[in-house]
């Protein structure tokens, strides 16, 4: 009995001692459970705006990129379709659609790195080849860098769009596919990286906000040069070419108008006071340049007409975009005057004198303008005028400086054309329709279809 007690009593006391032993380390173990859990978590994603970025500046570039989008679809379509005949009206459409669908493929494929990647003074580099890298949480600044993306895109979109004016009505579509596929290659892209890129203009502190030299006089010298080598339209200089719908121009040139507040503005990539601005010198230097092309072709021609004051709009739109970061309200006047004043005489005179069909006036418009624009962005910025600032004695030096950024742009875009032509000449056996076809009109011939039931 007393051996039965004395195993009792040790049985209990070493259940006893067990208990005290593994009591704390329970306790421990439940203490530290919810630090474990912890760990075993993924750590929690940064917010939008713990990476930086801005609902406010998102949402308006978001607009902006719509608004540029709608500048080539249909606006641009639409004021080229107008001055077209009617025989060529889906031709011109047609080109700027399909345009507008390649260079987006070819903005994602390799356009965009190489124009923005960092590489040397002329060309970027591979690292964001296909949008590699590039993600939902990608930021560029205060916005996702897929709106930047997109936004880069639609400029990508209209430059070459504007060239397909120069050589309406007489060139093959396959020859306008391939040479604008050669053109974005070795000229918007280098050019792009030159002046946004940190490249070689972007050096010398050449100013171009939203795109003078990268958009209007690069796609201007193309225009120009190609339908120089093309030669003119069968009858030009002999028969009527009037554009077979002044109305459907003028809505065009309005659409174009509305959608450069998204060119302009959208150049700030932020909702804020500069966009303000360059949402506000856009609309004075628009409004000033269609008013003085109408008076200037009222004393000169006697009449003031629709297409006149729809042309003159664009080429105001055109010289205030390199500007439209820099110039304050007279500034925009300035430009406004001298961009119509000159373009005026380039898309008539100049023309007329020098021979060459440029059926649009891409040249006479986008190409001058861009020129006049470029230049005046460095007297426009002069703090005396309402400018950014700029103090009189940097004046000549920043002149300079946008003059030697003009001369790049165009011999680099004319030599860049002259090879882009030849090489779609090769590949398509020849750039030009047969007579017979550009006769009976591309819309037929090239589509087989026609614009318009007879």
């Amino acid at each position: 009995m007393t051996m039965k007690k004395t195993l009792l009593g040790t049985l209990t006391g070493v259940l006893f001692m067990m208990a005290v032993t593994l009591l704390p380390v329970e306790v421990m173990h439940a203490q530290d459970a919810p630090a474990a859990e912890a760990a075993a978590e993924p750590a929690a994603e940064k917010t939008f705006a713990e990476l930086g970025g801005d609902s406010g500046d998102t949402a308006w570039m978001i607009v902006a990129t719509a608004l540029v989008l709608f500048m080539t679809f249909p606006g641009l379509a639409l004021f080229y379709g107008g001055l077209v005949r009617a025989k060529n009206i889906l031709s011109i459409l047609v080109q700027c659609f399909a345009v507008g669908c390649l260079m987006s493929i070819l903005w994602l494929a390799y356009g965009y790195t190489l124009a923005y990647g960092e590489g040397n003074a002329v060309i970027g580099n591979l690292d964001k080849i296909f949008l590699q890298g590039v993600g939902v949480s990608t930021i560029d600044g205060t916005i996702p860098e897929s709106v930047f993306f997109t936004f880069q895109m639609t400029f990508a979109i209209i430059t070459p769009a504007l060239i397909v004016g120069a050589f309406a009505e007489r060139m093959k579509f396959s020859s306008v596919l391939v040479f604008c596929t050669i053109w974005f290659t070795l000229s918007y892209v280098p050019v792009w990286h030159m002046v946004w890129g940190g490249g070689l203009i972007a050096g010398w502190g050449a100013m171009d906000f939203a795109g003078g030299t990268v958009v209007h006089i690069n796609a201007g010298v193309a225009g120009l040069v190609t339908c120089i080598l093309l030669g003119k339209r069968k009858g030009y200089g002999s028969s009527s070419m009037s554009p077979h719908s002044v109305p459907m121009t003028v809505i065009g040139a309005s659409m174009l108008w509305v959608g450069w507040f998204g060119f302009n503005a959208g150049s700030q990539l932020a909702a804020d006071g500069g966009a303000g601005m360059a949402l506000l010198v856009t609309q004075v230097a628009t409004a000033t340049a269609a008013f003085t092309w109408m008076i200037v072709e009222w004393i000169v021609a006697k009449k003031p007409t629709a297409v006149g004051i729809a042309t003159g709009a664009v080429a105001g739109l055109v010289a205030i975009t390199p500007a439209s970061g820099s110039a304050g309200p007279i500034g925009a006047l300035i430009i406004g005057v001298a961009s119509a004043v000159v373009c005026y005489f380039c898309a008539t005179s100049l023309k007329k004198a020098l021979g060459y069909d440029d059926s649009l006036d891409v040249f006479g418009v986008h190409g001058i303008g861009g020129i006049v624009g470029a230049i005046l962005t460095g007297v426009c910025a002069a703090g005396s005028l309402g400018g950014s600032g700029l103090e009189l004695d940097s004046m000549a030096a920043q002149v300079f400086a946008q003059i030697k950024s003009v001369v790049v742009t165009i011999i680099w875009s004319g030599v860049v054309s002259v090879v882009a032509y030849y090489i779609a000449s090769a590949l398509t056996g020849g750039c030009r329709v047969s007579e017979d076809e550009e006769v009976q009109g591309l819309d037929l011939n090239s589509h087989g279809e026609s614009g318009y039931n007879s």
